[in-house]
């Protein structure tokens, strides 16, 4: 199986995102010379503006995709709102910039009272965790557009953020060199990425509910699909401080092809010391019959974020990281030539 077989065409995804960025880039020149004016490129996990005083803003949208039906299948709603804030605030800190404030955008089937009061606890506890606050939001409700998993249920969840950052301290991944390290913070499971492959693989193909117990993990599949996206600002920010950060990379959608964003200069990254994934991936890949390279291209396989630092402070943005409760080892480096190359435990060599 693979995530075009679950209904995620990630390549014609990326054609359509392309074609998207030659029609958006035009906008760019309306604020060209004012107040606003585009700092960033298109593509990146954020975009920025000068709003001067050597400040800008940084700002990101996203959504938990279809880790919603799971949340309707356990009927379980009081952490989808983390994942929502994770998706913004960690690419936020993509650029370097602190997240500040999130709007959300709630759309559902039915007003169901105590389903929309846990999301909103979602986000508060979310919010809590990347410092940011609630300023505002919408909640639509839309029978005829939103569907779910089960009747009544249905809803999607996504949102607007914004941060912010000295234009001098903005990480784009253009410091980049020969030498750098990547270092890999660990995950906190599959977080908000691949759960149509996920869902395919163990609810469809394995033919379990969601109540029902892993293989490998020994987890309860929607125990296990619906823990929250851990959120990685804290540790970030600290590392940003003590040590000397060339790039910072969100391990989402596309899994480690998505570090191509910022490999902007004619440097990549070789991946040739990854860990071994988290026993829930091995129960997807297993159950759904899925190939390794594949499940690194759709999966964040236990590295949730990436951070490429010079070799001499790598040490500093370990330890600030396992402050805060996250553990970070060394997974690569940064080498001459362009793209992304992992090397996996079993000695699999993936060119993304």
């Amino acid at each position: 199986m693979t995530y075009k077989d679950a209904g995620v065409d990630v390549e014609r995804a990326r054609r359509v995102h392309s074609e998207i960025g030659v029609l958006v880039k035009k906008t760019f020149a309306f604020r060209r010379g004012r107040f606003g004016e585009v700092l960033g490129a298109f593509g990146h996990y954020a975009n920025l503006i000068d709003i001067g005083g050597g400040k800008a803003l940084a700002l990101h949208s996203d959504g938990v995709g279809t880790k919603v039906l799971i949340a309707q299948l356990m009927d379980k709603y009081d952490t989808i709102g983390i994942d929502c804030v994770a998706m913004n605030a960690n690419d936020l800190i993509c650029v370097g910039a602190e997240p500040v404030a999130l709007v959300d955008y709630l759309a559902v089937e039915e007003p169901r009272e105590e389903m929309i009061s846990d999301i909103m606890k979602g986000l508060v506890a979310g919010a809590e965790e990347a410092s940011m606050a609630i300023v505002g939001g919408e909640t639509a409700i839309m029978p005829g557009v939103i569907k779910g998993a089960v009747p009544g249920r249905g809803f999607d969840l996504s949102a607007a953020s914004v941060g912010v950052v000295d234009v001098d301290r903005v990480v784009m991944g253009a410091a980049m060199e020969p030498g750098d390290v990547v270092l890999g913070l660990e995950s906190s499971g599959v977080h908000s990425n691949g759960i149509t492959l996920a869902r395919k693989a163990l609810l469809e193909q394995g033919g379990l509910s969601v109540h029902d117990r892993l293989p490998v993990s020994g987890e309860k599949v929607g125990e296990a699909l619906l823990r929250p996206t851990r959120i990685y600002v804290k540790p970030v920010l600290e590392v940003l401080m003590v040590a000397e950060v060339h790039g910072l990379g969100h391990v989402t959608g596309g899994a480690f092809s998505k570090l191509n964003r910022i490999c902007m200069k004619r440097v990549g990254l070789l991946l040739d010391q990854m860990p071994e994934p988290h026993p829930v991936f091995l129960d997807i890949q297993e159950m759904g019959n899925v190939d390794e390279e594949e499940m690194y291209r759709t999966f964040n396989m236990g590295v949730g974020f990436v951070i490429v630092a010079s070799r001499e402070t790598a040490e500093s943005a370990i330890e600030a990281c396992r402050k805060h409760g996250v553990n970070a080892n060394i997974i690569g480096r940064v080498v001459e030539g362009r793209g992304v190359k992992l090397v996996t435990p079993r000695g699999k060599v993936i060119e993304m």
